[in-house]
């Protein structure tokens, strides 16, 4: 927020299109996340743009976004690129690193009130097979780029916040 930035995430909204009532998607994103599967990229960036294009219409200043959990693979980057090119573009991506253990029992400790379908062992390993063979690949290349702006996330609350707002006021 203080850098003008909307937060969204894809998961959330993700989970939120599985909970509306008459969602054509609902099942579907709830069979995908439950597997550890990364959701078809056609409805994932609709509901980014029409996120968007809602922030945008309510305050059109509110142009600045924060894309938290996309894209995940190859077919996200090119349906990114193919629905948003003129219209959006990539500043940095910033890229939490952590151990996988780590981000397991931090998974598994919010799994005892989150309430989400995938805060399990099983889903929760699933993520991490499909993250080393999906969107790895999709850091490499934006690092290639120079566009990854890498934090360790297995420090503290605090001192990865402090990194965190090391780079946006570098990067605005």
């Amino acid at each position: 927020q203080k850098y003008g930035y909307t937060h969204l995430s894809a998961g959330d909204l993700l989970r939120d299109e599985r909970k509306r009532p008459g969602s054509q998607y609902g099942e579907l994103i709830e069979n995908y996340i439950k597997e550890g599967e990364i959701v078809p990229v056609e409805i994932t960036i609709s509901l980014l743009k029409r996120a968007m294009d809602q922030t945008m219409a309510a305050n059109s200043q509110k142009n600045k976004f924060l894309i938290d959990g996309f894209p995940r693979n190859e077919d996200n980057l090119q349906g990114w690129n193919k629905t948003m090119d003129g219209k959006a573009d990539v500043s940095f991506v910033l890229f939490f690193d952590c151990d996988n253990e780590i981000c397991i029992g931090r998974c598994l400790e919010r799994g005892k009130s989150s309430g989400r379908s995938d805060d399990n062992r099983e889903s929760l390993e699933k993520r991490i097979h499909t993250y080393l063979q999906s969107t790895k690949p999709i850091i490499d290349l934006y690092e290639r780029m120079g566009k990854v702006r890498k934090v360790d996330a297995s420090k503290s609350v605090d001192e990865v916040f402090e990194k965190v707002v090391h780079i946006f006021d570098k990067e605005g």
